[in-house]
């Protein structure tokens, strides 16, 4: 786009958005710093930045206008992500809505189409907000679709329309109270203040090749003084996108139906995009089951519940120096998670084309009721390279150091993405971030993070957690009686003959993990009550030689069994578990319904 063209073409949007999303990466962690609105949770520069940076990754030039702003606005929808990138998303979808096919835009024409990208983005929020970036981006419109004469020039139209951003941006000081009270400019509005600027200093003076080798560069979060800020209301903020079932009632999605669906579930909700891919961002308190109601109203191809609460104590308030991380394999109460503030990746759960995120955006008792109703036998998946490396980044710019411990590595890959992301983030930020492969899993894991916790509250240093944790992973065992074979059966990883002579002659085994960490029948029986025997003369003699420190009782929507163990356990050990639960479904899907298990750590 040449200096003082009359005309907008798909290759100069494209290298002007470059140019304004390399100004959203460089400044995310000045963005982030002073988030507070409409939460505290210090990610509005994160957000924004995932945003663009989807959009960089999947986009390439083309020299019609309508080719381009198509493609923007759809890798803008798949990849936003927090109230921002939504609100931001919906605009470009806009702007390519109203392209009106053409190759070309003069500056009335895209004058217009911003005027009419600013009327979608409104109607996708279902309570829009004044003095935040909708009213940055209404006001930049309004002055760029009035222009002052017939021939002036993009550059010189632009540069106008961000001076009205400009003051915009200043009035959103005083416009909410969360930010009078933090004396700060609204964070997205600053995001989209500049992104505008990154465009016009690309227009002043083009440089290609640097907006490409730039925008694609990876920026890292460094550490900020703390802006201080108000409570986190509603917990997780909620995203999902959804896109038409090829054999569901009709081929479109409703999108104000959708709004009309989601919207007694909490606030912040913004509901972006068209008939073919609706994208929707809400904060609420029950993610699964906003999920499981929205499960028949399309394909979820995508869901996210970010902990807004977790993200706020790393912040603003942090009960210690080192953040312990595990992922949802790890069977621990919420209060305890919570009470020591353990940031959880949660493993994916996929029930043929609908993903789920263990624990978050489905219950265990949901799980095991659509495991004996759904044709599907669910999947799990690894938490991808880019969740912990976000993860990591973000902790690493609050912590001293980072301490997880994971599933088992023979089980999952998660370990080693773990650690791999661990890696670049250390390497990068100059932070220290340890990985245990705890060699185990469900309440195993959890009673191993639960003793690393109380380590790091007790301010024991780095290396002592970890040397602990190490030297408790061989400790720390798993006894899961198993009272049918059919879910193994269903997930492949027993076969049909095998499965059905267990049947016949009313086999149950009993499952444990090598020391390796991969699974192995330990012991079988024929009956509940020969699981139970087997499980009790075990740990009668693990007592006795060695010393048991800590258990716990688990079961696969099972409490009325789970209890009698408990119980049982009880007696010959002499003490109470630390807690009972049900365990995670991402391993109770092969042990199945009904399935008890009891973890313990060794003294000795």
């Amino acid at each position: 786009m040449r200096l003082g063209a009359a005309r907008l073409t798909g290759k100069g949007y494209y290298y002007a958005f470059l140019a304004g999303a390399k100004k959203i990466l460089e400044n995310q962690k000045e963005l982030n710093r002073i988030n507070v609105f409409p939460v505290p949770d210090a990610d509005t520069g994160s957000n924004l930045a995932s945003t663009v940076r989807a959009i960089i990754e999947r986009v390439r030039p083309h020299r019609s206008y309508k080719v381009t702003s198509t493609a923007i606005a759809a890798a803008a929808l798949e990849g936003a992500r927090g109230n921002s990138g939504v609100i931001f998303a919906q605009f470009l979808y806009g702007l390519g809505a109203e392209s009106r096919g053409s190759h070309e835009l003069s500056l009335s024409h895209f004058g217009e189409s911003v005027r009419g990208a600013v009327r979608y983005m409104y109607e996708a929020i279902a309570e829009p907000k004044e003095g935040t970036m909708i009213t940055v981006i209404r006001r930049w419109a309004e002055s760029l679709s009035s222009p002052n004469e017939e021939s002036e020039s993009f550059l010189k139209a632009l540069t106008r329309a961000h001076a009205r951003a400009v003051e915009a941006l200043q009035e959103t000081r005083f416009k909410l109270e969360a930010m009078r009270r933090a004396g700060v400019v609204d964070a997205g509005s600053k995001g989209m203040v500049l992104f505008l600027e990154g465009m016009l200093e690309f227009l002043r003076k083009p440089s290609h090749k640097k907006i490409l080798s730039a925008a694609k560069e990876a920026i890292e979060i460094e550490e900020t003084a703390e802006v201080p800020t108000g409570e986190v209301g509603l917990r997780y903020c909620t995203e999902g996108l959804i896109k038409p079932r090829p054999d569901g009632p009709g081929a479109a999605l409703d999108r104000e139906g959708l709004k009309r669906a989601i919207e007694g579930f909490g606030d912040s909700l913004v509901v972006a995009g068209s008939s073919e891919s609706l994208r929707f961002h809400i904060h609420t308190d029950k993610p699964e089951e906003l999920f499981f109601k929205l499960r028949n109203e399309g394909r979820i191809v995508f869901q996210k519940a970010d902990d807004m609460l977790r993200q706020h104590q790393a912040a603003h308030d942090r009960k210690w120096p080192i953040a312990v991380v595990t992922d949802s394999a790890c069977d621990l109460p919420a209060e305890v998670l919570d009470r020591y503030q353990v940031h959880v990746v949660p493993l994916g759960l996929n029930f043929g084309d609908s993903p789920y995120l263990d624990k978050l955006t489905i219950t265990p008792d949901q799980f095991y009721r659509m495991l004996d109703e759904q044709p599907e036998f669910p999947k799990t998946a690894q938490p991808g390279p880019r969740v912990f490396e976000s993860l990591y980044t973000n902790l690493a710019a609050h912590y001293d150091s980072i301490i997880a411990v994971q599933l088992a590595s023979k089980l999952s890959g998660t370990y080693s993405t773990s650690l791999a992301a661990a890696r670049r983030v250390s390497e990068r930020t100059g932070k220290r971030i340890s990985v245990v492969d705890s060699r185990t899993l469900s309440g195993a894991l959890g009673l191993l993070v639960h003793r690393v916790v109380r380590l790091v509250e007790a301010g024991r240093s780095h290396d002592e957690v970890v040397a602990e944790a190490e030297r408790l992973v061989p400790k720390a065992k798993i006894l899961v009686g198993v009272r049918t074979l059919k879910y193994m059966v269903r997930g492949g990883r027993v076969s049909p003959m095998a499965g059905a002579a267990a049947r016949l002659l009313n086999l149950k085994p009993v499952v444990s993990l090598k020391e390796t960490g991969e699974s192995k029948i330990f012991d079988k029986a024929f009956s509940q009550r020969g699981i139970l025997t087997k499980i009790l003369r075990h740990l009668a003699r693990d007592a006795r030689t060695a010393g048991i420190r800590d258990y716990c009782v688990l079961h696969a929507h099972n409490p009325g069994d789970a209890h009698a163990y408990a119980g049982e356990v009880e007696a010959v050990i002499g003490a109470k578990p630390a807690f009972t639960m049900d365990i995670s479904p991402a391993i109770g899907l092969n042990a199945g319904v009904g399935a008890v298990a009891i973890s313990f750590l060794l003294e000795g």
